[in-house]
């Protein structure tokens, strides 16, 4: 078992479950020091959720900690996760921490990926109860929008939508799982807790990609005009 004063990082989505992850881990004592989120090819979106590193550079400012973020291709994910985790481990960090509910697969790839670095991974969402977590989440003060549906699984009209109680419910009767561990849904975490200031969005165009219905978010001009 991790001790409460480890040093850990955080694998980022951007979205509800890692954010929650961060928050658990925080109120148990660990102290996380580094967001490490992994993008597309190309260096531009996180590779699941389709965030820009903009607006990822932005939740890490208003958490006060480090993003890490590296380019790979699904075939390469697992070489270069590693890759990263090593050098964190040469830093001192022991721990990952990752927003994983009860898909056994993804606990056993990261176990084993952090096993390989030196380090014990810690899951903090584990095996909690569905409702629970949503309602931990949203009555903690947590805000999210959704960012991302699956085709065929989600109607794309739940694109941009605040994450609430009534849009949990509206996603329930669509037959989904409401935390979206299946990959239904993802979410881009706005404000919070944690967060020393909300995290300022655009909302740009919707488009189709690899199965899932995207909102592309922007950050805000800044400076003249």
């Amino acid at each position: 078992m991790p001790k409460k004063r480890d040093v850990c990082f955080c694998s980022w989505s951007g979205g509800k479950d890692s954010c929650l992850a961060l928050f658990r881990s925080l109120n148990s004592g660990m102290q996380p020091r580094v967001l490490l989120t992994m993008l597309t090819e190309a260096g531009e979106r996180s590779r699941s959720h389709g965030l820009p590193v903009s607006l990822l550079k932005q939740q890490a400012s208003s958490l006060g900690m480090r993003l890490i973020t590296r380019k790979t291709s699904w075939d390469d994910y697992e070489a270069n996760f590693l890759d990263e985790a090593n050098r964190l481990r040469e830093e001192g960090i022991s721990v990952g921490v990752f927003g994983d509910i009860d898909l056994e697969q993804h606990r056993e790839w990261v176990e084993r990926v952090c096993a390989k670095a030196d380090m014990k991974a810690v899951l903090p969402l584990w095996k909690s109860n569905r409702d629970d977590l949503l309602t931990e989440f949203l009555s903690s003060g947590f805000k999210a929008t959704v960012v991302s549906v699956k085709e065929g699984v989600l109607d794309s009209a739940f694109l941009g939508r605040s994450l609430t109680a009534a849009v949990i419910k509206d996603m329930k009767l669509a037959g989904i799982d409401a935390c979206g561990e299946e990959g239904e849904y993802h979410t881009f975490v706005t404000d919070g807790p944690v967060f020393s200031k909300p995290v300022e969005v655009l909302q740009r165009c919707v488009h189709l990609r690899d199965g899932y219905w995207y909102l592309d978010l922007d950050a805000p001009a800044t400076g003249p005009l």
